[in-house]
């Protein structure tokens, strides 16, 4: 009978501590929906190796790739909410309702933390005669349909949706100008350079090599202040009057109904990684820019952007649903 009790107090004892376990017990995954050797691939490595420390265990990147981002972004929707699989999102989550390709929205995700925005910006060619913003909106706006001519990124991805969001908070219509689009920033400055297009919306590093040979000129970056690395270029926003943010943006997240102790366990992972000397240098030395939100901030970010783009996507024509 004794031996029988002492059995019993001992399975008690391991129920007990199993309960008491602590999140994380076992390896995290973390999905990116985009594929190996990319930015949004690097930036997710570097994340999941510091995250890795903080957390105690090991934290594997996962490529998902497949429709422009919708398979792996889907995948993070539908994981266990146990906080063992998480994903790396990217600006075009808040795209896909819009576009018909998947159900979900931004509410459809656990906000953990926001780790970078890469602003786009407002190029123009070197010997264009526009100094200013000003005088940039002031001949868009009178000029006919399709005048001026943008590039240096595909139709509807972030720098697209920046730039045509600028022009619609000022009251022209964002197809005034015309989308050509181009594979990558780099072909687009080419085009730009030979005077085949006016603008380019692509983000001040992609812009850089263009503008210190004298062959491009940054008139606006769509941030919220200056960038540190760019201190002579000013915001859109100090020259219109009006608060004006648009770029591309990458953060981690859960599935809706995520174990609140996991999610703040992984938030606090999250913090301390982007707060790292070694992130910070990783993130500069490639020009990708640092911009943390915690998961409430990020959470308004995301329901911000949800709405924002489908008024931009409805104005361009790119929505199958109205807004």
């Amino acid at each position: 009978m004794l031996k029988k009790s002492l059995l019993g107090s001992a399975a008690l004892l391991v129920s007990a501590g199993a309960a008491l376990a602590e999140y994380p017990e076992r390896p995290i995954t973390m999905i990116v929906p985009w594929s190996a050797g990319g930015g949004t691939d690097a930036i997710a490595r570097m994340l999941a190796n510091g995250m890795e420390e903080e957390l105690g265990v090991p934290v594997s990147v996962v490529n998902r790739t497949g429709g422009a981002g919708v398979v792996g972004h889907n995948a993070m929707v539908n994981t266990p909410a146990d906080g063992y699989t998480i994903g790396f999102g990217t600006a075009e989550l808040v795209t896909y309702y819009w576009t018909g390709n998947a159900e979900f929205q931004a509410d459809d995700f656990t906000p953990i933390a926001l780790v970078n925005f890469d602003s786009g910006a407002f190029h123009v060619s070197g010997d264009s005669e526009w100094e200013t913003v000003e005088e940039a909106l002031a001949a868009i706006k009178e000029a006919p349909e399709g005048t001026y001519k943008m590039s240096g990124t595909a139709v509807g991805a972030a720098y697209h949706l920046a730039f045509a969001g600028a022009l619609q908070q000022q009251g022209i219509d964002p197809m005034k100008v015309t989308m050509v689009p181009s594979q990558g920033a780099a072909p687009g400055f080419q085009e730009l350079a030979a005077g085949g297009v006016h603008i380019i919306p692509s983000s001040l590093p992609e812009g850089k090599t263009m503008v210190d040979a004298g062959r491009a000129k940054a008139l606006a970056v769509f941030s919220d202040e200056r960038l540190g690395a760019y201190p002579d270029v000013p915001t859109f926003s100090e020259q219109v009057g009006a608060d004006y943010a648009g770029g591309t943006w990458r953060g981690v997240v859960g599935p809706t109904g995520l174990d609140e102790a996991a999610a703040e366990k992984l938030e606090q992972a999250v913090s301390a990684v982007v707060e790292s000397d070694e992130f910070q240098t990783f993130m500069s030395e490639q020009g990708f820019g640092v911009r943390y939100l915690d998961s409430e901030s990020f959470g308004s970010f995301l329901s911000q952007q949800q709405a924002q783009v489908g008024e931009v996507m409805n104005a361009i024509g790119l929505a199958q649903r109205a807004n």
